[in-house]
């Protein structure tokens, strides 16, 4: 990533403090679908939101986001919520790849696309693994920068997994999806 999309990312925080803990609305009536325990990786975590859902949830996180200003907001919610202890936040550009680490049962990705990555998202997660990602996309919307995601990519991109429900419109694409194997 550019310097200056980072710079951008940094203002954008500075000027946005981090919400309260919450799972992304466009998966909010799947929450059953999410684990209780296991390890998660939330790509592009931004503030620490859902990290620390998950972590409040059970699970042990792994949070990567380009801003050094968004990861410092994720820090101070996981302690200010007892759940540091379960939450690992570091700043990281994924233009670079996934951060290294062993397979995950949760990969969450909101609003971050880089088809780059599809592969090495199914390859670090665990059989019964679940993928909750969305992205912003043309089909519904007036095309943008970020609009990038073409019609039917997600379903296309992931197609070796379970899907469990999908959805594409009004700006938005979105799956939920398992690795195929033992639900674990």
């Amino acid at each position: 990533m550019a310097e200056a999309d980072r710079t951008r990312w940094d203002r954008k925080y500075a000027s946005k403090p981090g919400g309260a803990p919450g799972w992304p609305e466009v998966f909010a009536q799947y929450v059953d679908e999410v684990p209780t325990a296991g390890q998660a990786l939330d790509l592009a975590c931004g503030t620490g939101s859902a990290s620390v859902w998950l972590a409040e949830r059970g699970l042990t996180v792994r949070g990567v986001d380009v801003s050094a200003i968004a990861i410092e907001q994720a820090r101070r919610l996981s302690e200010g919520r007892a759940v540091s202890d379960r939450c690992r936040f570091s700043v990281g550009d994924l233009d670079d790849g996934l951060p290294p680490g062993p397979p995950v049962d949760v990969v969450l990705c909101h609003r971050f696309r880089d088809p780059r990555l599809y592969r090495a998202i199914v390859d670090r997660m665990k059989p019964g693994g679940l993928l909750a990602i969305s992205v912003l996309s043309a089909v519904g919307a007036a095309p943008g920068i970020f609009r990038a995601a073409t019609a039917g990519e997600l379903d296309l991109a992931f197609a070796d997994l379970q899907a469990i429900a999908t959805g594409e419109g009004d700006g938005q694409a979105w799956l939920l999806a398992r690795m195929k194997g033992d639900r674990r």
